[in-house]
Formats: C-alpha cells, structure tokens, sequence
C-alpha cells in the first residue's frame, strides 16, 4: 500500500491482516500507484512478536534505545508495537512489531476505536510528521481548503470541536479541494495534509453514513477532491463566544499565529506526538528537537490576511461571502 501523507510518500506492508485493514482504513481511500512517487518513508510490520534485541545498546529514557543512529521504542506511545527505525539516505525505514502487554489488550479490547486510531498514529502519522520536519515543516492543528471550486485557499485554525471538519464538509459540497481534515504540515508559504479519513456527522442530510464511529456523533468517511498541498491565501481564526450571530473581522498577524500556535500543542492527536519527536530527534541526531511551530505560524501570519470568524448558533454560514466581505473591508 502507498500514500501520500504530509509530504512524505509511504509504503506501507502488514504481515498482519487485521493491521493492515486498520491502516487501510486509515487511509481515507487515499492510494497511489507504485510508480507515482519515490519512496521516503518504508513501514514493515512484521508477523514476529519476539522482542528487539537491545544488547549492547544506550538507554535514551524508559522503553527506549539507540544505536549508530538507529532507535527502538518498545510500546510505543501505548499503542502495543515495538518499533526499529532509522534514516537510510533520504528515507525512513520503520520496522513494528505487535507486543501489547496485558494491559495494552484489556484497553483495546474494551475500547477498539482508541486502540485503531493509537495504531494509525504510531505508522503513518507520527514518522511522516517527523520526516517532514527534517525538510523544514512544522506540524499544525489545522484545516486547509479552497473557498468552493475557485476561491483562494484558506488555512483555517481552532481548537477542537470548534467547527473546522464542518467548513471543510460545506466547502467539499461546493466543489472545493482539501488538503486534510484536522493536521498538516507546513513551511510557512505550502500546507501539505497529514492523510486521515474526513469525519462528518453520523447522519448527513438525514441519511445513515457508514464508516468508524467517533466521538461527538462523528463518523469516518473517505475523501472526494482531496490534494496533497496547497497553499494558504487566508488564515482564518475560528472562535466561539456564546454569541448567537456569526461575526468577522480583520485580526492582528501576532494574534492568529498565538491562536494557531497554542491550538496545535492543545490538541489531542498530537498529544503523544511531541515525545515521541523528541525521543527520535536525540537518539537519531537529526533536525530540531522541538518542532519550529511557532516560527512557521508566524510566517504564515505575516505574509497572508488573517481573519477572526466568530461562529453563531445560527444557520451554516456562507464562508465565500464572509472571506471576500471581509478583505474587501480591509482594503
């Protein structure tokens, strides 16, 4: 299996059938040819469960060693593999094996869906996250879509459960293309997506959807008019107030890059990320240790309008007529 996942192309091989379904899943029906792109990032899971072989190997912290620049992780992140992984040139070769503990299996048992996603983040989230690093992108907990099939690309920031999946769906419906639901990666000038399935809600336009069942009456479901990258024309601040009118403005460039800024170390799915860079970073010797997160959020802030759109309890905005309104009051 290949995809394309902030920037990096990974091949990906189960000799685990029901890892492999995950993984597919996980993919949002986002395949590519083997003969699109070269190759940065190789996963192999392997069918084994004995553990690595850490003899003679430096203790990085618990649960983790290094050797000439190669790093094992044992448990990783909770999610029950072991990982090898190490550079080879200009790829990452990430070698797992399945070894949940008692308590790692009574948690996946009881709660599947966490199990799925832990397992998703751990082979193709977290190293393509770190790879991209290595070329000078930061990771961001936000959205990126066109406004409807030709209006300019909106990178659109807000904490979780703020509404961003649900501009992206309105978006998608008018012709719109999306590089991600939730994370990307980005340089300051590009946003590349981080692959995972779009989540909408569980009955959409009063029909039953199909697809993994996620929290607040969320399910999973495959992409239409998804691209790898864009780049970003609008940076747009998402709030809620309690106000029951929907409300926009021009903001200051320091305030939307503190707003992106914050929201990517509050979210969720990159809660387990930062260690787990970190614990590379050291035991491979490559790139920043921390994340130039707020460096690139200012950079994208600085060069691009930012607008603050605060959302009502009204009816679905038109986000075309508040984006063109806006900068043309701004002028």
């Amino acid at each position: 299996m290949r995809i394309v996942s902030a920037g990096e192309n990974l091949e990906i091989a189960s000799h685990h059938a029901w890892i492999g379904q995950v993984l597919e899943e996980g993919s949002g029906g986002q395949f590519c040819s083997e003969a699109e792109n070269d190759v940065t990032i190789q996963i192999e899971v392997e069918s084994t469960h004995q553990p690595f072989d850490t003899n003679g190997w430096e203790v990085l912290t618990r649960d983790s060693w290094r050797h000439h620049e190669q790093v094992i992780v044992a448990n990783a992140c909770s999610s029950g593999l072991d990982l090898l992984m190490r550079p080879v040139g200009q790829r990452l070769e990430v070698t797992a094996r399945w070894r949940p503990d008692v308590k790692v299996r009574g948690a996946a048992a009881l709660l599947r869906s966490r199990a799925h996603l832990l397992i998703r983040s751990v082979l193709l989230h977290f190293p393509a996250l770190f790879w991209s690093q290595q070329r000078g992108r930061a990771p961001l907990h936000a959205s990126v879509s066109t406004v409807g099939a030709d209006g300019p690309a909106v990178l659109i920031a807000g904490p979780g459960g703020i509404g961003k999946s649900t501009l992206i769906q309105s978006q998608l419906a008018k012709g719109g293309r999306s590089t991600s639901d939730n994370l990307c990666v980005s340089d300051g000038f590009t946003a590349w997506g981080v692959l995972e399935p779009r989540r909408i809600p569980s009955t959409l336009h009063g029909a039953a959807l199909g697809g993994r069942r996620m929290p607040y009456g969320r399910k999973e479901a495959e992409w239409s008019n998804r691209v790898d990258l864009l780049s970003p024309e609008v940076l747009l601040v998402l709030r809620r107030d309690g106000s029951t009118t929907t409300a926009a403005r021009v903001c200051d460039p320091r305030d939307a890059a503190r707003f992106l800024t914050a929201g990517t170390y509050m979210a969720g799915e990159l809660r387990r990320y930062w260690s787990f860079c970190a614990t590379l970073s050291l035991g491979m010797g490559l790139g920043e240790i921390h994340p130039a997160i707020e460096r690139v959020s200012q950079a994208i802030s600085s060069r691009i309008p930012c607008i603050d759109l605060v959302l009502g309890t009204g009816p679905d905005i038109d986000l075309e007529d508040i984006v063109m309104k806006t900068l043309v009051e701004a002028r």
